[in-house]
């Protein structure tokens, strides 16, 4: 009985709170810190998270990018396309200009007189316009019809007015040179006449 009560006064002498040896050390493992130089597993992943969603950014930008890039090249070939031949259309309206005067220099009583060579003359010379401005519509070139519309500065110059009571104020009455446009620009404005002091709208309080 002695020997074992020194037993136990030993043990407890050593362990003063009762406690085994392996509990003890498993609760100083439990609170011990994580060694050291290796990093938080949370911190990691949230790293990895941040990475990750910027990565992404990037690539849809870049997707993004490329898409407009497509869509510049495509219109690009599409504007060269149809507006490659202005500066030549340009030069050409001088020609289509000249064989216009060349069939409204006769007067139809001319035309009525002349003989069969002059008529087939002028013959030729209209079908030589109307081929010639067929040729400028294969290129997107088409005359304008500016006469009896509405005056457009964005189509039409105007060079004078004419006082027209029967026309609209502002509408084109006269074409001194015809205008072109080339896809959806204009190539050269008409230059027209425009019509001044036109019909006025009724008075609805005027005594009847």
């Amino acid at each position: 009985m002695n020997d074992s009560k020194k037993a136990e006064n030993e043990a407890a002498a050593i362990n003063p709170d009762g406690a085994t040896g392996n509990a003890g050390a498993m609760s100083a493992d439990l609170a011990a810190p994580a060694p050291a130089g290796e990093p938080d597993p949370f911190v990691v992943l949230e790293n990895l998270q941040l990475e990750n969603a910027a990565l992404k950014d990037k690539i849809l930008r870049a997707l993004a990018e490329m898409e407009n890039q497509r869509r510049r090249s495509e219109r690009e070939v599409a504007d060269a396309k149809t507006y490659g031949v202005t500066s030549f259309a340009l030069d050409m309206l001088t020609f289509a200009d000249n064989l216009r005067r060349a069939v409204e220099s006769l007067s139809s009583d001319a035309r009525e007189q002349a003989g069969p060579a002059l008529k087939t003359l002028i013959e030729g010379l209209e079908l030589t316009e109307r081929d010639f401005q067929s040729r400028l519509g294969k290129y997107g070139v088409k005359k304008l019809e500016p006469l009896g519309a509405k005056f457009d500065p964005n189509l039409h110059e105007a060079l004078f007015e004419v006082p027209d009571e029967t026309a609209p104020n502002a509408t084109v009455v006269q074409v001194v040179e015809d205008g072109y446009a080339i896809g959806d620009r204009v190539l050269r404005p008409a230059k027209v006449g425009v019509s001044r002091g036109g019909p006025k709208p009724a008075n609805e309080n005027a005594p009847t």
